[in-house]
């Protein structure tokens, strides 16, 4: 099924189709482009924004790393911290980039410590729009997966709810990869959430609590597990009356805070879940950060439903789809990419 190329091209497919809605409300763009929203991509390449420059920046670094498992944070620090300073300086970095992202990676640049240059009070939703590539990455014990997805979030957003919510992206997208239904999703992750409440990883993000105000590490990473939780409930509750022809951002957030970002794109996967084209649409039509929402629905979709669900033709018109491929060679189970063991 090539679920790793799938959930790949389906983040950069919705972050390409959501892009030129981002800005715009509903009806500008029922106007536009029906009530359904774009039907495909405006332009050949199709452009990408922050969101899949930083994910590929994540992957990249994590593809190096790998070579020298096992997988820590004294093995990846260092390499994304030089990736996000290459994507700060790259002329390509002109896709309406997130002021958190830019000014942590200016900080990085300027060689302070990552806990320093971090933007502790921000939980945009740039902690998780990039967190993909950590659930796809191989041969990762759940802890790694889970200190890594904080990690690559608090380089630049420091702030609890970044973490959690990057922690369950990754999670919902690793389960979705391994098999699970999406119908178990929800429940799945609010036992992650409950049961990590009050689990702050040491050995991932070393001091970061004592530049809170919390009076604990413990108490630190709780607030940003209880955000996660509240908007799980309103998940939840949208599921119980589920609407596809309404702007997903009414029941669960615009989107342009993490745990929002997290709960609509995976709001916009379980209203179609076998229908990844209608998933990014209705992300990509959406009143709130419709790049970042559709390009987690495509994620998620991406992950369970596999490369062949996509238009084929939109392999080759989508940018960066060479440094994609890549990624997905490296990842992909043999079996999946038709080699016989």
């Amino acid at each position: 099924m090539r679920r790793v190329s799938g959930s790949l091209f389906g983040l950069a497919y919705g972050d390409a189709l959501g892009a030129p809605t981002e800005f715009l409300g509903m009806k500008q763009i029922h106007k536009r482009y029906g009530p359904d929203g774009p039907r495909d991509f405006e332009r050949t390449p199709a452009l990408v924004t922050d969101d899949t420059q930083m994910a590929l920046a994540v992957a990249e670094g994590l593809v190096d790393a790998l070579r020298n498992p096992p997988l820590d944070a004294k093995l990846i620090t260092p390499m994304w911290r030089r990736r996000f300073v290459d994507w700060l300086h790259d002329p390509e970095n002109n896709r309406a980039p997130g002021n958190t992202c830019l000014r942590a990676c200016e900080g990085l640049d300027r060689g302070l410590p990552w806990e320093e240059a971090t933007q502790i009070g921000s939980k945009g939703c740039g902690a998780n729009m990039r967190v993909t590539p950590v659930a796809l990455a191989p041969g990762l014990r759940d802890d790694q997966r889970a200190g890594a997805a904080q990690l690559q979030a608090a380089l630049t957003h420091g702030h609890p709810t970044g973490l959690a919510a990057s922690e369950l992206t990754a999670f919902a997208t690793r389960w979705l990869l391994d098999g699970m239904s999406p119908a178990d999703l929800p429940a799945a992750l609010r036992q992650r959430a409950n049961e990590q409440r009050t689990v702050y990883r040491h050995d991932w993000l070393g001091a970061l609590w004592t530049h809170s105000h919390d009076a604990s590490a413990e108490a630190f990473i709780a607030r940003g597990w209880d955000d996660c939780l509240a908007v799980l409930d309103r998940l939840d509750a949208a599921l119980l009356r589920p609407d596809r022809d309404a702007d997903p951002c009414e029941a669960t957030g615009a989107g342009w805070i993490a745990e929002e970002a997290f709960a609509t794109g995976l709001y916009c996967f379980l209203l179609f879940p076998d229908d990844p084209v209608a998933a990014i649409r209705r992300g990509a039509a959406s009143s709130g950060d419709s790049d970042s929402i559709a390009c987690l629905a495509g994620a998620f979709a991406g992950a369970h439903l596999g490369m062949d669900a996509w238009p084929a033709e939109w392999a080759s018109h989508i940018e960066y789809a060479d440094r994609l491929t890549a990624i997905a060679d490296a990842w992909e189970p043999p079996a999946a990419r038709g080699v016989v063991p």
